[in-house]
């Protein structure tokens, strides 16, 4: 999976390419953890992600809870795959994602 971060001030946004999964997690939670310092607008483009596992939502999840502290977070370009996921497992209800 390829991760793409854009900073702008308080203004984050992480693009996702490929399969948000138990390889892949790790790695995007590495990227978030201790990188949202400052961050008071996260937004993660799912635009180019394929697939998202539990592992994937876990990763996600986690952000959530911690932009809840100090910000916001949206979720964009969600594929209706990926929206169906969300659906089925609730994340619909606890994301913001943006139609």
């Amino acid at each position: 999976m390829l991760i793409n971060k854009e900073a702008n001030g308080d203004q984050l946004t992480i693009s996702l390419d490929g399969r948000l999964d138990t390889t892949t997690a790790p790695q995007l939670e590495a990227e978030i953890t201790g990188g949202l310092n400052g961050v008071k607008d996260l937004t993660i483009d799912m635009e180019k992600l394929v697939y998202v596992s539990s592992a994937g939502l876990r990763v996600l999840l986690k952000a959530q809870k911690t932009m809840n502290k100090q910000g916001k977070m949206t979720v964009k370009n969600v594929s209706p795959e990926i929206k169906e996921i969300f659906e089925v497992t609730g994340f619909d209800e606890l994301l913001n994602i943006e139609k």
